[in-house]
């Protein structure tokens, strides 16, 4: 297939690959192709999401076909045609062309509201005729397709309320698709949509689709409008879906609601996908646990893996704390966060179900900037070491090297963004929280409800 790329209204020629969270998107070019020629030797790339339908989904006349899935698709049949694509919101002609039989899609893979337009040169009056084919974008009541992808927790948290908030906008029947771990959580929160995995799509439906995702390599800003480094991680899926990039926590419902425990108790998350994104100060969780257990707390850490790491890198959970890890569904930790006083973790999925469940959350990061999470009060950063690496565009995280750390590898200074995170700065964060109450109130409290029982629940929460 021979292909011209083409990215602006001016049609220059460009050539970018996107990556996904670590995994090549496939192309996210622009590409007027004409049918009859092939390269049936170029390696197909590894796709994050299900592809679209090979033929554009929608029937127009003379045999043209089009859709909005994976960007603005145009298929022509046999004759002569002139094109035209434009933004129906800025008055951006963004691609035209006069092109035989082959396909038309435009470079913009995120949501634009787009107009087709398509004359029939052969017809009479050639191009100032009426056009044959003159579509809109309207996803009023037509199948929608948002897909996330598989093997992240946070992000979809993150992103979900954005995709509530397109269908709300266009009154479309959206599909989301994604892990079958997320899904639970979601399906009873919002009837109105419906949840698959990638396996059960069927993609032939869907009048538009939209991959969510981080686009590391998007250089020519393709998949996303802005580069999620600079709008944050929940608010780039807004910029992708093209809806305001308001902060907003997901709907969460639970089939199980009891408390777990009947003692005060406050959730941590220790482990991470990267060592970048540990608390890498080797006496932090120990004095934290310590002073939360002196004030007459449980903690109770809810990890997937009590044990985490690569090569001669392993991290264990915290020595005292009640072990609630496990391969256990998503939804019992939800259930464990819903009844917690608190939730101190890091830059990390169960940091993003802790606010999904409402809780106040202690966030310890120093890889990422403030901006890069959703708001907390409680966020602890040490801005006299190097930090917010991954915020940077001008530095590529590598996904297969777990001990990433772009500026400082091998170096005494490796990791100091939470090495030299305090316990100090953690426990003041935690004074703040309203909810937080100190030994001196936890003792009166009991003195005045069960006096005789003051000495056993210290006896039993006093750190060893």
């Amino acid at each position: 297939m021979t292909e011209t790329d083409t990215t602006d209204t001016n049609t220059s020629s460009s050539s970018a690959s996107a990556a996904v969270t670590g995994v090549d998107a496939g192309s996210s070019n622009v590409e007027s192709s004409n049918v009859g020629s092939s390269d049936a030797s170029a390696p197909s790339p590894k796709l994050a999401y299900p592809p679209p339908a090979a033929v554009p989904v929608l029937s127009g006349p003379r045999g043209i076909r089009f859709d909005f899935n994976d960007g603005c698709r145009v298929t022509l049949p046999d004759g002569r045609w002139r094109v035209v694509l434009e933004d129906l919101d800025t008055g951006n002609r963004l691609y035209e062309t006069e092109i035989g039989a082959g396909t038309v899609r435009s470079s913009k893979k995120y949501y634009v509201r787009f107009g087709i337009s398509v004359w029939d040169l052969t017809a009479p009056g050639g191009a100032d005729a009426k056009p044959v084919l003159r579509h809109e974008y309207d996803a009023r009541e037509q199948q929608v397709l948002v897909q996330f992808p598989i093997g992240t927790l946070g992000d979809i948290l993150g992103w979900m309320p954005n995709a509530v908030a397109f269908q709300r906008k266009h009154g479309c029947r959206m599909t989301c698709a994604m892990s079958a771990l997320i899904i639970p959580l979601f399906r009873d929160a919002y009837p109105e949509i419906e949840f698959v995995t990638h396996e059960a799509l069927k993609v032939k439906r869907f009048y538009s689709s939209y991959s969510l995702g981080l686009f590391f390599d998007d250089r020519d800003c393709t998949r996303q409008p802005s580069d999620f480094r600079l709008v944050g991680l929940h608010r780039t899926a807004a910029y992708i879906l093209g809806v305001e990039p308001t902060e907003q926590p997901p709907r969460i419902a639970l089939a199980d609601t009891s408390r777990p425990l009947a003692e005060r108790y406050v959730c941590i998350g220790v482990q991470s996908s990267t060592q970048s994104k540990y608390w890498n100060n080797p006496n932090g969780w120990r004095e934290v646990i310590a002073f939360l257990k002196a004030n007459g707390y449980r903690v109770v850490c809810i990890d997937q893996k009590t044990t985490h790491g690569s090569g001669i890198v392993w991290n264990q959970i915290p020595h005292g704390v009640d072990d609630e890890t496990g391969d256990r569904p998503l939804a019992e930790r939800a259930r464990w966060l819903m009844h917690a006083e608190f939730f101190i973790g890091l830059s990390s999925g169960l940091s993003w179900l802790a606010w999904a469940m409402g809780r106040p959350v202690v966030m310890i990061s120093g890889f990422t900037h403030q901006i890069n999470e959703f708001h907390t009060p409680y966020r602890v950063i040490n801005y006299h070491t190097c930090n917010s690496c991954w915020n940077d565009p001008e530095v590529r995280f590598d996904h297969h090297d777990f001990l990433w750390c772009p500026r400082h590898k091998g170096t005494p200074r490796q990791f100091e963004c939470t090495r030299l995170i305090q316990s100090k700065q953690v426990i003041t964060a935690i004074k703040a929280i309203p909810a937080f109450v100190t030994d001196e109130n936890v003792s009166e409290e009991v003195s005045k409800e069960a006096p005789k029982d003051k000495a056993i629940r210290r006896l039993q929460v006093a750190p060893r």
